[in-house]
């Protein structure tokens, strides 16, 4: 009997202790939550890395509407940090946005923003960027980024939004472009893409007065290989200016188009693809003359 009452007082006493941390947790919660309601915000900081600039911190103070004192000295619990990121997302230069608040009651905004590699000119007089992910995003008024431009027989369009793209030749241009950018020669050398009526994608240099028609986006570390073989071993002998066109499109050949037609020809379509043959021996560089040139 005594045993049974002293195992009865256990559960009693540990109950009690249970109740009284129970009651203790309440109580500590509400004198958090009274600070809290307490704590206001002091200030906020944007943090915006990078060489970009869609958009600046005043932009984002305007998005935040720090200024119209909607966020300093208000109440921390009565801010939606999750609303404010939101708002920063839906501008289509923004990727990303984080939204915190510090230990010192300082809300913190880092943005990190799209980064263009290629500008189009479609062929219904739009104009927008694509950026490294393959979204297009629109013009900015602040700021121009240096990037490769494409125009010419684009029919891709454009709403004015962020979005993917849609067309088999804007995905083309856009993993031609991606290539350029990634090589430092192509990078320095190549101005602008252009699409022909054909669909067919061409380059057009910062040196020389040709044009580079590649064709298509398939091959391109083979293409891009022959056309440096075509720059090393016959522009040297012929000259920048010699040739009208350099067709790289066909894996393993490299045909250059002469604007007239000169007595070294031979000579040098006979040295080029001697020297081709060394250095790739599945790689064939001819060079033709341009008859219609002649003729005149």
């Amino acid at each position: 009997m005594l045993i049974k009452k002293r195992i009865f007082w256990k559960y009693v006493l540990i109950s009690f202790c249970w109740i009284i941390s129970l009651g203790g947790v309440v109580v500590l919660m509400s004198f958090i939550n009274i600070k809290k309601a307490e704590v206001i915000c002091k200030d906020v900081r944007v943090y915006i890395p990078g060489n970009q600039y869609f958009i600046d911190k005043q932009e984002i103070d305007d998005i935040l509407q720090v200024k119209d004192h909607s966020l300093i000295g208000r109440p921390i619990d009565e801010i939606n940090i999750q609303k404010l990121e939101n708002r920063l997302k839906a501008n289509p230069f923004i990727e990303s946005a984080k939204v915190y608040i510090d230990m010192d009651n300082i809300i913190r905004v880092e943005i990190s923003q799209r980064q263009p590699i290629l500008r189009i000119m479609n062929q219904f007089d739009q104009d927008f960027y694509v950026d490294a992910h393959g979204l297009k995003i629109p013009l900015s008024e602040n700021f121009t980024a240096r990037v490769l431009a494409a125009n010419g027989y684009i029919d891709e369009p454009f709403a004015g939004k962020v979005d993917t793209l849609h067309t088999a030749i804007a995905a083309e241009v856009f993993k031609t472009a991606d290539y350029i950018r990634n090589d430092s020669l192509w990078s320095a050398q190549i101005a602008q893409i252009y699409v022909d009526q054909n669909h067919e994608i061409e380059l057009i240099p910062r040196v020389g007065n040709q044009r580079i028609i590649l064709g298509n986006a398939d091959s391109l570390d083979a293409k891009f290989h022959n056309l440096y073989l075509f720059y090393k071993k016959a522009l040297p002998q012929a000259g920048w200016g010699t040739y009208k066109s350099i067709n790289i499109k066909y894996a393993n050949q490299v045909v250059g188009v002469r604007n007239q037609s000169t007595k070294q020809d031979s000579i040098m379509a006979a040295r080029a693809k001697a020297d081709s043959a060394k250095a790739v021996p599945d790689t064939a560089l001819t060079i033709k003359n341009d008859t219609s040139q002649i003729k005149q």
